[in-house]
């Protein structure tokens, strides 16, 4: 991607360190604080186009640190597991690429909510793993913290679970989805395509060569 090797000799600079670090931090500060004092920051902190457009302009960001609902358990684990993901992909990428990766997941989801109402970060945490997935397929984590399991039979869940969303989700669903997907297909849609090409060229190569192996039997 010679566009972003460009971007990141302009702006490279300006790239946080260390992203995800932050993000699971504050999120866990907001469990935290919700879990200690038995309230919840969800309608603070969600993003709401109509509050945004009255001024609520920290919504665009603070969606990101919304905690899933879950026990301070899995919630850990869960984070642990975003920060894991996040941390390899900015050693693999180098810290510029993976800030871009997370902005253009934000910006998809943003339009989509501004597009269906509301917006949730959930696609976007998602589009995260589909990325860690597709370049570390066969790493292994403990599923349930006792069943371990490669990456890429995860990813292949996360793809139909995407799937189902565009097939039987509502609009506002099959918006998100897609929208959340944005990043994904810039980062590695060329590699698709590539992909096509070749399974297109080894078929025909191999038709071919079954027609000829059929000439020359008889």
């Amino acid at each position: 991607m010679k566009w972003l090797n460009k971007l990141e000799r302009k702006l490279g600079r300006y790239a946080i360190p260390n992203l995800m670090y932050y993000i699971i931090g504050v999120t866990m500060a907001v469990y935290m604080v919700q879990y200690i004092l038995n309230i919840s920051l969800f309608y603070y902190l969600a993003f709401i186009p109509s509050f945004i457009m009255q001024g609520q302009i920290w919504r665009i960001i603070t969606f990101i640190f919304i905690p899933p609902a879950s026990s301070i358990i899995t919630i850990a684990f869960v984070m642990y597991f975003y920060y894991m993901m996040g941390t390899t992909l900015e050693q693999e990428w180098g810290t510029f690429k993976f800030n871009i990766y997370y902005l253009f997941g934000m910006i998809g989801t943003i339009i989509a909510a501004f597009l269906t109402g509301a917006g949730t970060s959930v696609y976007l945490n998602l589009s995260l793993f589909l990325a860690f997935a597709y370049l570390f397929p066969d790493i292994e984590i403990l599923l349930f913290f006792i069943l371990p399991i490669k990456v890429k039979y995860l990813a292949y869940l996360d793809w139909a679970y995407f799937i189902f969303s565009l097939l039987l989700g509502t609009m506002s669903t099959r918006v998100a989805a897609i929208a959340s997907l944005i990043n994904f297909f810039i980062f590695f849609g060329g590699d698709f395509i590539k992909y096509i090409k070749y399974q297109r060229k080894y078929g025909a190569t191999r038709r071919n060569f079954k027609r000829e192996m059929k000439k020359y039997k008889r």
